[in-house]
């Protein structure tokens, strides 16, 4: 089996670069979007309890659906390909994103918002010194998961001719070709773990003040 995995990869060379950087683009494309709508929901779920209720009860109950079947589900409303592909995985990817986001948000000390506000800062000056800053570990923990999520769901946009690593997986089962779901299995994880790791440099860079 190894030979012929060494051999796929010597003839489809041109091939696989193209489904990973596919993979990819999907996955941080599904990411970005997830991120713009996750954080803004958080920060408003994490107001009061009502609110929480209001904003996080829609996602999870669309988590709750498998996303091959809510890809099956677009595919009349916006057809095939990457689009459906991408809505699909920003389904997937809100919820760690924006509940992390209002767990973050409620975990700042009360007395630093008061030591803040007595020494004259505006709403928008807490908000951006003091809130994001102190909920922005938690919110990172939710876009890590977020995304090593979205990494090892995206074979599913090749289901419907979203492209990406999961093209070689399932033209492996359509052949029966175990070399083809190994490998593609083997580059998925890889991938994954990858992208796990390059989140956890970034989050060093961002809180060192956590890693002194």
């Amino acid at each position: 089996m190894i030979a012929d995995i060494a051999n796929y990869i010597s003839t489809h060379s041109a091939q696989l670069g193209t489904q990973i950087t596919a993979h990819i683009g999907i996955s941080l494309f599904a990411l970005i979007v997830a991120v713009v709508i996750g954080v803004p929901c958080g920060y408003f779920a994490s107001k009061s309890a009502k609110s929480e209720a209001l904003v996080t009860a829609p996602f999870e109950i669309l988590r709750v659906v498998p996303s091959l079947a809510v890809l099956i589900l677009l595919i009349p409303i916006m057809g095939t390909g990457v689009k459906p592909a991408v809505t699909a995985l920003t389904i997937l990817a809100i919820p760690p994103v924006l509940l992390n986001t209002s767990v973050g948000f409620r975990s700042i000390p009360e007395f630093m918002v008061e030591s803040a506000r007595g020494i004259g800062m505006t709403e928008r000056e807490m908000l951006f010194k003091v809130r994001i800053p102190g909920a922005l570990p938690m919110m990172l923990a939710g876009i890590r998961t977020a995304l090593v999520e979205i990494v090892a769901s995206t074979t599913l946009a090749a289901k419907i001719g979203g492209g990406g690593l999961g093209e070689i997986i399932f033209t492996g089962l359509g052949l029966n070709r175990t070399d083809m779901l190994v490998l593609g299995g083997l580059l998925v994880a890889a991938l994954s773990l990858l992208s796990g790791v390059v989140f956890d440099v970034i989050t060093r860079r961002l809180l060192r003040y956590k890693y002194v």
